[in-house]
């Protein structure tokens, strides 16, 4: 008698983690760093300040979106400090994604706070103590590599942040010049989506690219920021050439005022304005710099610069995509 091997048990597809983003918000007082956290109601746990991304948001847009509600700061972030994963009490993964984000002591010391239903208590520890303070070992590991960054000198940062034009009307269905190109709707929804993340570092300066599509994609920025957009045609895919010096000294120019700027520009041109700040800071290519250089329409990367440093000193580099299906 023959017999039949019994089906094989479906497994279900995994649901995919959940994705969160906070901050390590510190302050300097008499020369010691002290960092905030938060004592949750629900949780009765002690954490850093953090939330779930909600839709059509990028991560940067989240953390200081949460820090704000949590918190009531405020705040402008720094480098980024990496990811921690857990799983949940439901069995779904969570990724939290975290950067430092400085405030003004004289600022914090005058801040008022109410205890609500989510955060009953805000405190400013030590840093030296605040891993001791806090419930979970992953957040302790956030303080650790904050701290390490302070001890380097590299805890306070500016930031150059490059943006790649939406998605723009196809060359063969455009018949006035290629830099009269507009925005597709698919590249008006890019441009608003990344606005809140890029104004979540805090820029100065907004420079663009004089073409129609790339002045369209930062005006969301602009209104989030209410700066004023600066023209260079020396980021244009028109000035396109080879040997980019054109983009260096603007890149050089960025770097030399220590403030955090936004430059808008081309696929062509940005792997050129990447490669003349890692140039500039001293840095050979690394898998990050590829990545940052090899922008999709609507994306943004963000290169970190140590303030306090004599010469440019690369601390990090991170890549966001809009939120919007492409």
């Amino acid at each position: 008698m023959s017999s039949a091997s019994a089906p094989a048990t479906a497994r279900p597809p995994q649901a995919e983690a959940v994705q969160a983003a906070g901050a390590l918000v510190w302050k300097m007082v008499d020369g010691k760093a002290r960092v905030l956290l938060v004592h949750r109601t629900q949780h009765k746990d002690v954490s850093l300040p953090k939330g779930k991304v909600d839709p059509g948001e990028t991560l940067p847009h989240t953390a200081v979106r949460e820090i704000a509600e949590e918190t009531g700061f405020a705040v402008v972030l720094g480098a980024p400090l990496g990811t921690v994963e857990y799983r949940l009490p439901n069995g779904r993964d969570k990724v939290v994604h975290y950067w430092s984000a400085e405030v003004d002591a004289g600022h914090a010391e005058r801040h008022s706070y109410e205890a609500n239903g989510e955060i009953r208590a805000l405190e400013w520890v030590p840093l030296a103590k605040a891993a001791k303070h806090l419930t979970y070992e992953h957040d302790a590991e956030i303080v650790e590599r904050f701290a390490a960054q302070l001890d380097a000198g590299l805890a306070r940062t500016f930031a150059l942040i490059v943006l790649r034009h939406g998605k723009a009307m196809p060359h063969e269905r455009w018949d006035g010049p290629d830099h009269t190109r507009p925005l597709l709707h698919l590249g008006l929804e890019q441009s608003q989506s990344v606005a809140g993340g890029i104004a979540a570092y805090g820029p100065t300066v907004l420079v663009s690219s004089p073409a129609a599509r790339c002045v369209a994609t930062i005006a969301p920025t602009a209104a989030a920021t209410a700066l004023a957009v600066k023209h260079a045609t020396s980021i244009s895919q028109d000035a396109y050439a080879s040997d980019g010096e054109r983009v260096r000294r603007q890149v050089a120019k960025r770097l030399g005022r220590r403030e955090t700027a936004v430059l808008c520009s081309h696929g062509p041109v940005i792997p050129q304005i990447l490669s003349a700040a890692a140039e500039l800071a001293g840095v050979g290519v690394s898998a990050p710099l590829r990545r940052g250089a090899a922008l999709s329409t609507g994306e943004f990367t963000v290169m970190h610069f140590a303030r306090e440093s004599e010469h440019p000193r690369l601390v990090a580099i991170e890549t966001h995509a809009p939120a919007v299906a492409g």
